[in-house]
């Protein structure tokens, strides 16, 4: 039998059809394979942890064949417990295979310290921005008589006076003196003025 009769004949046609049939049997069971080694589909949702301590997100991961690992702290959040899960990766809801890591990052334990800003001589507007900056807060605003409006003449906290560069908790309020544009004269500096000059009548005149 001549090849081109070979190819139009019903025994090629059956043979092509049974190879094509053989083929599709190996690829469903190589992609049912797949499926099986990989658990497609098999995936947990991860948990909320937060405000959860390391002991209980252990416990609760244990439970779901998942892991962490504690990768930061951030600053002390008054929202949170001390030392509980502020932030997670993935979050909460995503889906994940078994044997995947949970990022945490936890709250700290307290505010950090930090440096007062120098405000002396600064403006209202100049000094709360300031304070914001590092993480201060405003307290109390007293005003006293000194010809420069609004400008910070003393920083007080907790009823005492600080300098710039004393270390206090971040999210401490700072009070601020500022003067109130206003210039107030006191008679009782007129005793104190020296009197040097000479009476007019008692210049003696030239001859």
């Amino acid at each position: 039998m001549s090849l081109r009769k070979y190819l139009t004949s019903r025994v090629f046609f059956a043979q092509l059809l049974a190879a094509l049939a053989i083929l599709a049997v190996l690829a469903y069971l190589f992609f049912h394979w797949i499926t099986f080694i990989t658990n497609h589909g098999d995936e947990i949702t991860v948990p909320n942890l937060g405000k959860l301590n390391p002991e209980q997100v252990e416990e609760k991961l244990d439970e779901l064949d998942l892991d962490y690992q504690i990768i930061d702290t951030v600053d002390y959040n008054p929202n949170f417990p001390k030392l509980t899960v502020v932030q997670q990766e993935p979050t909460a809801g995503s889906k994940v295979k078994g044997g995947r890591t949970i990022y945490i990052k936890l709250n700290a334990s307290t505010f950090k310290m930090v440096a007062v800003p120098d405000l002396i001589e600064k403006t209202y507007r100049q000094a709360v921005p300031t304070l914001k900056a590092i993480g201060l807060q405003e307290g109390e605003i007293k005003y006293v008589p000194y010809i420069g409006k609004d400008m910070v003449l003393e920083m007080w906290m907790n009823g005492k006076k600080i300098k710039p560069g004393t270390k206090v908790l971040k999210a401490s309020k700072i009070d601020l003196v500022l003067g109130d544009g206003k210039v107030v004269f006191d008679e009782t500096q007129l005793d104190s003025i020296p009197n040097n000059e000479t009476p007019v009548d008692t210049i003696p005149n030239e001859q």
